[in-house]
């Protein structure tokens, strides 16, 4: 139970650090409006990790709920352009996402049936809710600045 506690330790702080190197990058290279775009577009694509696993893991009763899991995240990330909060929204149910995947793995929680979800790698699941849960803050903290910066045009 200690290694399992360490791993999750690691894997949630290499996810903080991942959202940081995320924000320092991001925000210095493409600016204000660009970088909400990109997060928009990142949130698709991190989506879209689950349908990568299910392919490699052989899933194959996990490819519907993942499809429209994908769909409800790009739905999401589409406003998300131009809306802060839409991207506080969608990382937010990612993270949750992320977290109920990892906890049906380990059969702490069962949202669904056998099979319905993907299988993860070991932690995957932690490091993921970390880096979401820090972009929705930072996504808070930068809203005023994203504002600002579409009324510009």
């Amino acid at each position: 139970m200690f290694g399992f506690a360490v791993i999750v330790m690691l894997y949630a702080t290499i996810g903080l650090m991942a959202a940081a190197g995320a924000i320092f990058i991001v925000r210095n290279i493409l600016g204000s409006r660009g970088e909400q775009i990109f997060y928009a577009i990142f949130l698709v694509m991190i989506a879209g990790f689950y349908l990568a696993f299910a392919s490699y893991f052989g899933a194959t009763t996990a490819w519907r709920l993942e499809i429209v899991a994908v769909a409800a995240f790009a739905a999401i990330a589409l406003p998300g352009a131009r809306l802060p909060v839409a991207l506080m929204l969608g990382y937010s149910l990612h993270g949750m996402w992320d977290l109920l995947h990892e906890l049906q793995a380990h059969g702490v929680y069962a949202a669904f049936e056998p099979g319905r979800l993907t299988p993860v790698p070991l932690a995957y699941g932690f490091f993921c809710a970390a880096f979401d849960f820090c972009m929705t803050g930072y996504f808070y903290a930068r809203r005023a600045q994203w504002a600002a910066a579409w009324k510009a045009i």
